[in-house]
């Protein structure tokens, strides 16, 4: 049963510090295997991949067939009925059209002491894109994953998805030709992060990894960064919902639901100000759990890790929110504006009762890849910026640098890095006209 807390409870902090503090992933430690299958992929290339591959998702292979020909691709896409290839149509254009808004400007500019100053932005030149495999993959976080790549500029953009079996979801396929992506290996696991990161005879490295994965693919992330960039380490989906007494509670329930579905890790937390209409979205889930399809999930998720929390007033929901720092967070009132402007730390906002989360993961623009576990205290959600890399450059002449270029020798003296003051007063010493002197 979810637990129930009430800000005016004596005991509330404590059992508030419990939920933040709740450990929903199964402690399960990998590092040492995919260690090693890291160490064989780097060591032997191909070879490695393919054992893996073998092993972990029953396809026995060869090296020409890992990845996706043009024929299959173009197969999948053309299998796919009107209705839905024309939905992802719809959820592309319009993941784009929000991350187009997101691309950089560049600045060159000359400062009071002549200065010229700036800094410019420059796409990774190669990208690679986990998605989950089987039937369960979803289509939706390929375009969330390869758009915001495409858009940054990215040259090679690599996809990899593993195919227990041999089962393939078309819909994975057509939503990676949508969005131009035509380089597609057949693999997954830590054996596919370690292609992608060092390479082999048949896939060439890229320099950043970015998509979800089991603990497998976490742990391999995690552990080839610095080789490459990844872009964060997902945990289980979030939802916090803040309504008030005059929502629908049906609504109110199956948002809630729609991300205690995803995994019976996932979290989703209610913040009210009335017990009443608690207690009716309480009885809105248990209804929606008699008929939902995937309510063994959603129903452990919600008993186990579900959370009402009832405030005396709204007003005292921005500071709990901050702390909870939730992957999505719903605002179900009347003014969300009013309560948004006092929140700092969610992944993504859905303002009003008309905004289900599910529409940011399909169709409404931004990225549905976001911080979890906390973590939008200090990270943001997948965007363009994660596919580039800001270089800033610098550039003076004789009068600026004899501007500047005292105090840079002063503080090079302070730190005793002489040849850092060296390098800087040799030139202020000597005539423009004449540099090599």
């Amino acid at each position: 049963m979810a637990k129930r807390l009430h800000t005016s409870d004596a005991d509330f902090e404590r059992d508030f510090l419990e939920v933040l503090g709740a450990k929903r992933e199964r402690d399960v430690d990998v590092n040492f295997t995919v260690s090693s299958i890291l160490g064989e992929v780097h060591a032997t290339g191909d070879a490695a991949v393919l054992e893996h591959t073998k092993e972990f998702d029953r396809l026995d292979i060869s090296a020409d067939q890992l990845a996706f020909t043009s024929d299959e691709i173009n197969n999948a896409h053309a299998s796919i009925d009107s209705e839905t290839l024309a939905a992802l149509e719809i959820a592309a254009i319009r993941i784009e059209t929000f991350h187009k808004r997101q691309v950089p400007d560049y600045e060159d500019y000359v400062d009071a002491q002549g200065v010229r100053l700036g800094y410019r932005w420059t796409p990774v030149q190669a990208a690679g894109l986990y998605v989950p495999g089987g039937t369960a993959a979803y289509p939706s976080s390929v375009l969330m994953n390869a758009i915001p790549a495409r858009v940054a500029g990215v040259g090679r953009i690599v996809m990899v998805t593993p195919t227990p079996g041999g089962e393939v979801n078309p819909l994975v396929l057509a939503a990676a030709k949508i969005c131009g992506v035509t380089e597609i290996y057949r693999i997954g696991g830590a054996q596919a992060i370690a292609a992608l990161a060092f390479g082999t005879e048949t896939i060439e490295p890229v320099d950043k990894i970015v998509g979800p994965g089991n603990a497998y693919v976490a742990a391999a992330k995690r552990q080839v960064f610095g080789t490459v960039g990844i872009d964060m380490i997902a945990g289980p989906s979030e939802i916090l919902v803040v309504a008030d007494a005059t929502n629908n509670a049906q609504w109110i329930a199956c948002d809630l639901l729609s991300q205690a579905e995803h995994d019976v890790a996932a979290q989703a937390i209610l913040i009210c100000g009335d017990a009443g209409f608690a207690d009716e979205v309480e009885a809105a889930i248990a209804s929606e759990l008699e008929t939902l399809e995937r309510a063994d999930i959603a129903g452990q998720s919600w008993n186990d890790f579900g959370t009402i929390i009832v405030v005396d007033d709204l007003e005292d929901a921005p500071a709990l929110i901050d702390r909870i720092a939730p992957e999505h967070l719903e605002l179900a009132v009347d003014d969300p504006d009013a309560l948004f402007a006092k929140i700092n730390n969610a992944g993504a906002v859905f303002l009003g009762r008309y905004t289900p989360e599910a529409i940011g993961d399909y169709v409404a623009g931004p990225n549905h890849v976001l911080p979890t576990a906390r973590s939008a205290r200090f990270s943001s959600g997948l965007g363009v910026l994660d596919f580039m890399k800001r270089t800033t450059f610098i550039g003076c002449d004789a009068d600026s640098l004899g501007a500047i270029g005292p105090a840079a020798v002063r503080l090079s003296a302070a730190e005793g890095l002489g040849a850092h003051g060296r390098s800087v007063s040799v030139r202020l010493n000597s005539p423009p006209s004449n540099p090599k002197e």
